[in-house]
């Protein structure tokens, strides 16, 4: 079992503008929680929605079966209730209907306490053109620094 698990979305930050990010809980099963724990998860292809209730879903997130579990272990892609203040779930949900933003996880991970967190931001999508300069700002920081380790020798 691994003491440190974070679990990251690496594609967030690279198609979407993040806003304002937020850490909830997540409601899970015993199996589920096993498998974050042995690092076994995938939140790369996932994103939260709303249902009639008012209540934050994560949606797509993967999580392996736990390979020590008989027949009573969980779906790999089931949608998993977030644990938000009530204020922070009516903000978002305000922001998500009215002005058409998303809301993506960007990193999974295990407390102090052991417990499973998800950070999520607020994010709106980016356009081809953004995608293209952000390629090229990665790029031209990677020339700089290979042009200072050079000059450090």
């Amino acid at each position: 079992m691994k003491k440190n698990v974070s679990i990251k979305n690496k594609r967030a930050r690279f198609e979407y503008e993040l806003l304002d990010t937020y850490t909830a809980g997540i409601v899970l099963a015993g199996t589920e929680i096993k498998s974050i724990r042995q690092g076994k998860a995938s939140i790369t292809d996932g994103f939260c929605e709303f249902n009639e209730q008012g209540e934050l879903f994560i949606i797509n997130m993967h999580i392996d079966e736990y390979s020590h579990a008989s027949h009573f272990n969980h779906a790999t892609k089931a949608p998993r209730k977030l644990l938000l203040n009530a204020a922070e779930l009516k903000k978002l949900n305000r922001e998500v209907t009215a002005s058409g933003l998303t809301i993506v996880p960007l990193h999974l991970f295990l407390n102090d306490r052991g417990l499973a967190k998800v950070k999520i931001a607020l994010a709106k999508g980016k356009k081809l053109h953004d995608k293209r300069e952000t390629i090229k700002d990665r790029e031209s920081k990677r020339q700089l620094d290979r042009i200072k380790k050079e000059y450090k020798k």
